[in-house]
């Protein structure tokens, strides 16, 4: 019997495409990494400092408080929502568009009344909408 003689070469694994995936995913993973990053925005709001605003016409004034009840001109509303301050606002401005309106709320006030009430404005037809201030404690 003749035997066939087996070689004596050693099985290797070609691994140059193992390494082609690996650069692959580290390349995929630093340019994610980097849109991660750019779309994080850091807002840093100013405060408000300044010299008051020339007095025109009677402003209109709307008054929110801290549990978003509304008043305008130091009248209550019979309630919250924004289609009573629109017709509050129409009855008082009698027809009167361009006199201003300043929008005076609590710090603690819900940020929702206070975008109802811009969005009743603005819906009325106002155009000089303000947002009343104070000026900035210098104590920490």
């Amino acid at each position: 019997m003749k035997f066939k003689r087996q070689s004596n070469q050693e099985d290797s694994i070609n691994l140059t495409p193992l390494i082609d995936v690996v650069f692959l995913l580290l390349i995929f993973f630093m340019v994610s990494t980097t849109f991660t990053k750019e779309t994080h925005l850091k807002v840093d709001l100013p405060e408000a400092v300044g010299e008051p605003g020339v007095k025109q016409a009677e402003p209109l004034e709307i008054l929110i408080d801290a549990q978003g009840n509304y008043s305008v001109n130091a009248k209550a509303l019979v309630n919250n929502q924004g289609k009573t301050l629109k017709a509050a606002l129409l009855k008082i401005a009698e027809g009167n568009l361009d006199r201003p309106l300043m929008i005076t709320a609590d710090a603690k006030t819900p940020h929702q009344s206070v975008i109802t009430a811009m969005d009743a404005a603005g819906q009325a037809g106002f155009v000089h909408l303000s947002m009343t201030t104070r000026k900035p404690s210098d104590e920490p």
